[in-house]
């Protein structure tokens, strides 16, 4: 999930009823719905006037059409009872919200939030107790417990003035935007690695494949990691050295003999992968890379945004590299022997995990398939570190995790008397919030329970849930997903917004402009901006034109319909 703000550089949004700073450019909370249990020790029925302190995050004024947005601590009193209903009321700043009480049992009070819009919630008239009730006006309690309101108030990176730079040289929004200084800051993480015999870093290029951001991380020392055959020739294009790439594919292409050739160091990712490539050079000392599925896994299909797992890259229900009992019981040994081949690198990869614990038992046992070749020299441990969008998400300490892999390397050596060279191929972490989408509001619309805002960006534009609704004529543009239920409706919620006014989603840089859905309802594909470190934005890459989207087509001949 990753964080919103709205620049307001076009139009001044409205002020919110609600206390809020009036800053030019921020952000919602982004927090995960959750249900909230406070413990009481009245009855199944809360007296009235009972006072309850708790961090409250998203709830609904019950019976009106807008979203109510607040974060403790706070104190909420139980109110009246209208038409049947218990009432919530919390004082935030003197401003009377009131909320409905879903739910008593014995002396547990259930507050559940709302699964609410696929939009924003914008603060509006509505929320004023006015527009309740009479019989709701003017009850409210003073409030005893302050305000944590640790709301961001802008981008990452992009302030209003740094958007509109970055929008008037990709011609206008939607566009993805990079910061070249914090390009520079993730790299010099990844750079500082923990090692005991040297480091190579790799970056996945999957996750961003601008042939500039290639170019940058490669003046930085960094080499490439590739998913298939197109990325190796891409890199090549762009620049890269053949040898500085590493080719690790659920298909192994046609032309991976002339890529072996060029310098490209490929990783046999199955029985069969290492038997083409044992064929295809037999009896010649062939050196090669052999990725071994370990048995463990953590995380696995953006479980990181969306909490929910669909496979890993580790472990029984993943199907990639060679299963690790395939290594112990020779299979693997006998087709290196068969046709002569020299395996230098073991190539292993656990998915999204920032656990030292988990990193350091996967060194070990990876460590290990290293001793079954005594050719071996590098030991690659993929990457999958976990990145924070959100403030309330930690990122991964690549000093912690690499501490105790540091020691297994030792380990190693003292027992095997090779000394291994480390490789790590991270690509979320080197660019995920080093990138952001920039959209423009294009529309504001309601229903009779929710307000969507409608951005000039969609399905086209990014793969992650990142926004309200798109621009595409799709009942699954939707970009704000409820956790672990892709297909729920969920609420964001930030200040008050207008059409015109910029929507930035932060965390955009990995895994959204390579892996968007293309050309759908024939939308171009975004540009792409890089800001230099003096702010001059550099367009990267073009915005798709209309005849680029269909100049592929072929036309059938006459006569067929």
């Amino acid at each position: 999930m990753l964080r919103l703000s709205i620049s307001s550089i076009h139009s001044q949004p409205p002020a919110a009823q609600s206390v809020q700073e009036d800053t030019a450019c921020y952000a919602p909370h982004c927090m995960t719905p959750q249900t909230l249990t406070t413990d009481f020790s009245a009855t199944s029925k809360l007296p009235f006037g009972t006072q309850i302190q708790h961090p409250l995050h998203f709830w609904r004024v019950d019976g009106d059409r807008h979203p109510s947005n607040v974060r403790g601590p706070w104190t909420m009193g139980v109110i009246e009872a209208e038409a049947g209903r218990q009432w919530m009321r919390g004082d935030w700043f003197g401003q009377g919200h009131f909320c409905r009480l879903l739910q008593t049992t014995g002396q547990k009070s259930k507050m559940r939030s709302f699964a609410l819009a696929a939009a924003l919630a914008v603060p509006t008239e509505a929320f004023s107790p006015v527009n309740l009730s009479q019989s709701l006006v003017g009850r409210r309690t003073a409030a005893t417990a302050p305000l944590n309101a640790e709301v961001p108030t802008q981008s990452n990176f992009l302030t209003p003035e740094l958007a509109q730079t970055c929008s008037d040289a990709a011609g206008g929004t939607p566009l993805y935007a990079y910061s070249l200084d914090a390009l520079a800051k993730s790299a010099d993480a990844c750079l500082a690695f923990p090692n005991a015999y040297g480091l190579t870093v790799r970056y996945a290029m999957k996750s961003s494949p601008n042939g500039s951001i290639l170019k940058y991380f490669l003046s930085r020392g960094i080499s490439i990691d590739a998913s298939s055959g197109y990325e190796v020739r891409r890199a090549i294009d762009m620049g890269v050295p053949a040898e500085k790439i590493s080719l690790s594919s659920q298909e192994l292409p046609g032309d991976f003999d002339e890529l072996i050739r060029l310098g490209v160091k490929i990783n046999a990712c199955s029985l069969s992968q290492l038997e083409r490539i044992g064929a295809a050079f037999p009896n010649q000392s062939q050196k090669v890379g052999i990725r071994i599925n370990p048995g463990v896994g953590s995380g696995g299909f953006s479980s990181s945004t969306t909490g929910f797992s669909k496979t890993n890259v580790g472990g029984p229900s993943s199907s990639f590299g060679i299963w690790h009992e395939l290594i112990s019981d020779g299979s693997a040994s006998a087709i290196v022997e068969k046709y002569g081949l020299v395996p230098e690198r073991i190539h292993t990869h656990i998915g999204s995990g920032s656990d030292p614990a988990i990193w350091q038992s996967v060194a070990k046992k990876s460590l290990s398939f290293c001793a079954t070749w005594d050719t071996v020299t590098a030991l690659n441990l993929g990457g999958g570190y976990k990145v924070g969008r959100n403030p309330d998400e930690q990122t991964t300490d690549l000093g912690e995790i690499g501490a105790p892999v540091v020691e297994e390397f030792k380990q190693f050596a003292s027992e095997h008397g090779r000394e291994l060279k480390l490789e790590i191929e991270p690509g979320t972490y080197l660019v995920a919030n080093a990138g952001a989408l920039v959209t423009t509001i294009q529309d504001k619309v309601t229903t009779s329970d929710y307000t969507f805002l409608k951005m000039d960006a969609g399905l086209g534009a990014s793969a992650e849930s990142v926004v309200v609704v798109g621009h595409c004529c799709e009942s699954g543009d939707l970009m704000t997903p409820k956790p672990g239920e892709p297909e729920a409706l969920e609420e964001r919620s930030l200040r008050a917004a207008e059409i015109g006014d910029y929507a930035i989603m932060d965390g955009s840089g990995a895994y959204c402009s390579g892996m968007s859905t293309k050309n759908y309802n024939s939308f171009p594909e975004a540009p792409e901006v890089l800001l230099d470190l003096e702010g001059n934005a550099h367009l990267i890459r073009k915005r798709q034109t209309l005849r680029q989207i269909y100049e592929n087509e072929c036309d059938v001949p006459d006569g067929v319909f």
